[in-house]
């Protein structure tokens, strides 16, 4: 039998990052909606070859853990850069992993494509990291140019960097002099480190201006997609219903396949319009018996977890039931609750909400409810 190597990302955040300005560390200030460090963790949690993914944290900072994907496990760091990544390697030597990268939180634009080209070749030498080559002429000096430096075999460092756990951890344990990286600790236990080619926009947010500059990067890689849904249930026997996973007591029920719930069938189709996967019928054919009677949320965990495979997440949905009876202001927030739980997102990135028409057409005449929802994916 093969045995996959165990990968796995440690994401350095246990610093302070003063220069950058701001009341909260640099790592935890917002870009895009979410905390700079988020950016790099969610690049790691997405990528096929990474089984698991480590934040090192100031102490100070428990806090705002929770703001996190709960899959990532997080560790007090040291006091300094060593002593964090230390701490880090210690906490997975009973996991063993095969190979560690480890990434500054302050790097939030770290591509799939870089950590990829980073672990092939860290699978082939035993080390490797990102590095972009110095292109600017360099002078030494004080007031006044004193030397041109020779900018040939030059490189600005990156990371991730990259290692076999073995090597890493035997690296750091000999190491009797403080380092500026990790690069430097294996170098000064004898092991060469493979140059990648780095990437231009994987910059370190280090002063003020460099979060805009972050943000352009991050938005112009952004993929937004839109989708929409519609589903209509009549009403039949019955004396309860169930909308957006909520069962309420009626004087009918809703005729369907499965359990009739308009309301999640709508957001569920429109995350597929949003993928362009087709709709519920598609992925689960009414004919097939074993759908008879099925809770919906199936079908939406399904569709989230298609959206995840896909490379997207959800941002948020917006779900509209259109009908007379039963009035749903009293239940939208254990309907918005409930919905949250299934899609794994906040409460407030679910909009439930309820309109009459106005007695007209067949749902003002009590035949049956109709459900309008949005939904709005970006990539990963």
């Amino acid at each position: 039998m093969t045995v996959t190597p165990k990968t796995i990302a440690i994401v350095l955040a246990a610093g302070r990052g003063t220069r950058a300005g701001g009341s909260e560390p640099k790592q935890w200030q917002t870009v895009l909606g979410k905390p700079l460090l988020a950016w790099s963790l969610d690049a790691f949690l997405s990528h096929d070859d990474i089984d698991a993914v480590v934040l090192v944290h100031h102490p100070d900072d428990q806090d705002l853990i929770a703001q996190l994907p709960a899959s990532v496990r997080c560790l007090y760091g040291g006091a300094n850069r060593d002593d964090s990544v230390r701490c880090a390697l210690e906490a997975l030597k009973e996991q063993a992993p095969d190979y560690v990268l480890i990434h500054d939180a302050a790097r939030p634009c770290v591509t799939q494509s870089l950590i990829s080209k980073c672990l092939k070749s860290m699978r082939a030498h035993g080390a490797a990291t990102p590095a972009v080559a110095v292109q600017d002429t360099l002078w030494r000096g004080g007031d006044t140019v004193e030397m041109t430096v020779d900018r040939d075999k030059l490189w600005r460092a990156q990371t991730p960097q990259c290692f076999s756990y073995p090597l890493i951890a035997k690296s750091h344990a000999a190491a009797t002099q403080p380092a500026t990286d990790d690069v430097q600790i294996v170098r000064a236990a004898g092991h060469p480190v493979a140059i990648v080619a780095g990437d231009a926009d994987n910059l370190k947010v280090t002063v003020p201006g460099d979060f805009a500059r972050a943000e352009r990067i991050l938005r112009g890689r952004m993929k937004l997609r839109l989708g929409n849904g519609f589903d209509v249930h009549k009403f039949g026997p019955g004396t309860e219903i169930t909308l957006c996973g909520i069962t309420l007591p009626h004087k009918f029920g809703l005729l369907g396949h499965s359990d009739a719930d308009v309301g999640m069938h709508a957001v569920t189709d429109a995350i597929y319009g949003a993928l362009a996967q087709g709709d519920i019928g598609q992925h689960f054919p009414p004919s097939d018996p074993q759908w008879k009677g099925a809770p919906s949320d199936i079908f939406l965990a399904h569709a989230v977890q298609l959206a995840k495979n896909l490379g997207f997440q959800i941002e948020n949905v917006d779900c509209t039931l259109i009908c007379e009876f039963p009035k749903i202001g009293p239940h939208a927030q254990a309907m918005q609750a409930r919905m949250a739980q299934i899609m794994g997102l906040d409460r407030d990135q679910v909009s439930i909400k309820a309109t009459t028409s106005e007695t007209l057409g067949f749902t003002g005449r009590e035949e049956g409810i109709a459900a309008l929802a949005t939904a709005a994916l970006v990539s990963l």
